[in-house]
């Protein structure tokens, strides 16, 4: 019975894990387009603060002495951090082969992005090499975590035969 359950387990997060490397790359393409929005942003507002003959800092501490410019002010602070760790994670995840992505799975972090990609996310069958070496691990991990829940239920051939 546990083996069964432990072969369900195990199948169950072969099919999960081994939708991975197509969820990367889409998550990879939306990304991109985050960093285009906000990289479109960042240059609209640089181009203000430059002809006003500010800086970017110049103008951000600037954005003081009312409540909405102190708002914008941490807005635009904001954004310009987020592009800064979109742009980071969009390198990283760029030059990673998709069995490489794999090792990778802290570097879909944002979640917008990530929100978005899950709801537009189709399953499939896993043809690529990432796919199935993918759903490899996960059929190990289904395995072996099965085996380690259902531990505490297991009886011992020899008291399951009657020996003591």
């Amino acid at each position: 019975m546990t083996g069964a359950l432990r072969l369900a387990a195990a199948a169950c997060c072969a099919a999960a894990l081994s939708q991975f490397p197509a969820f990367s790359d889409q998550y990879l393409q939306r990304l991109g387009g985050q960093i285009d929005a906000l990289s479109a942003v960042a240059d609209r507002f640089d181009a203000s603060a430059a002809a006003a003959g500010m800086t970017r800092e110049a103008a951000l501490a600037d954005l003081q002495g009312s409540a909405f410019r102190a708002a914008h002010q941490a807005d635009m602070r904001l954004a310009f951090r987020r592009l800064e760790r979109l742009r980071a994670d969009h390198q990283m995840l760029r030059i990673a082969t998709p069995m490489e992505r794999i090792l990778l799975p802290h570097r879909l972090r944002d979640p917008q992005t990530l929100a978005a990609t899950w709801g537009d996310f189709a399953p499939a069958l896993p043809v690529s090499v990432a796919g199935v070496v993918a759903a490899l691990i996960g059929a190990v991990a289904g395995w072996l975590i099965a085996g380690v829940v259902l531990l505490p239920f297991r009886t011992r051939r020899r008291d399951r035969l009657g020996w003591r």
